[in-house]
């Protein structure tokens, strides 16, 4: 799929695209890299980011958080209710 951040803000603070709910997966990215993502349930996300590097985030509280993420794994993720940014 095009990249539709080539060539406009990128930054987590510029306007979003769009947003999609996610259903994490440890074998299935994102139709699209997200640049956020808001959890509504308070956890954990370990996540793939879109340079391929997997990170694992300390217990976040229910909010929105900026990071480039292609893909949000099942194992290791106990936040819920979670939408992506694009």
């Amino acid at each position: 799929m095009a990249n539709r951040f080539a060539g406009v803000e990128k930054g987590v603070t510029a306007a979003a695209f769009g947003a999609v709910a996610i259903a994490p997966s440890d074998t299935v990215d994102l139709a699209e890299d997200v640049r956020a993502l808001t959890i509504g349930l308070a956890g954990i996300v370990r996540y793939v980011s879109s340079d391929g590097i997997t990170y694992t985030t300390a217990e976040l509280p229910v909010g929105t958080y900026p990071m480039f993420a292609r893909r949000i794994l099942a194992t290791g993720t106990t936040a819920g209710k979670i939408t992506g940014w694009i």
